[in-house]
């Protein structure tokens, strides 16, 4: 009898959200799935910090596993750069360039201590070869590696650490991307 309760209130509260907008308004779903409504001309909202620790290990969760592939832009193989627009597009609703080199030249450069969750992470791992990931926070950052898929690295492993290269802001990059 319980389980019926519990099942008419679910139905009953799903319910009560609508997926309709009207013509002038973009539909956001923030991390906690919450729907958004704001005006189409009106700027992408920005997550709070715990929201985007959130939504990022969700996003993990949902790519972790998924291989490497150069040029790959889905579940079937991915590359790096692919991976961060992804993400971002899920989280922050906006589309990122697709390459790692266009990437880096969004927003403002960030010193190492400064990284806060979802800033931007660049590596070189060759002369001319060039790797992005996502801060997650606490040393750690989200990526597609090319040897083992999406995957969590740690900042201090001695390979990232020797090929850190630069970082970008994560709300900067949402603004410049979204314009």
């Amino acid at each position: 009898m319980r389980s019926i309760l519990i099942i008419t209130l679910s139905i009953a509260l799903t319910g009560c959200f609508s997926n309709s907008r009207s013509v002038n308004q973009l539909q956001i779903v923030t991390p906690k799935h919450t729907q958004i409504l704001v005006p189409s001309t009106a700027r992408p909202l920005v997550p709070q910090a715990t929201e985007i620790r959130l939504a990022l290990e969700q996003q993990y969760m949902s790519w972790a596993g998924t291989p490497y592939r150069l040029g790959g832009a889905d579940r079937s193989g991915i590359d790096c750069s692919a991976f961060v627009r992804e993400v971002f597009g899920d989280i922050y609703n906006v589309q990122l360039p697709r390459s790692t080199d266009e990437q880096v030249t969004l927003g403002k450069e960030i010193a190492r201590q400064e990284l806060k969750p979802s800033d931007l992470i660049f590596f070189k791992t060759g002369r001319t070869q060039r790797h992005v990931g996502i801060y997650l926070g606490e040393g750690k950052f989200l990526h597609a590696s090319t040897s083992r898929g999406v995957i969590i690295s740690k900042l201090d492993n001695p390979y990232w650490k020797r090929n850190y290269w630069t970082a970008r802001r994560a709300e900067e990059v949402v603004q410049l991307a979204s314009l």
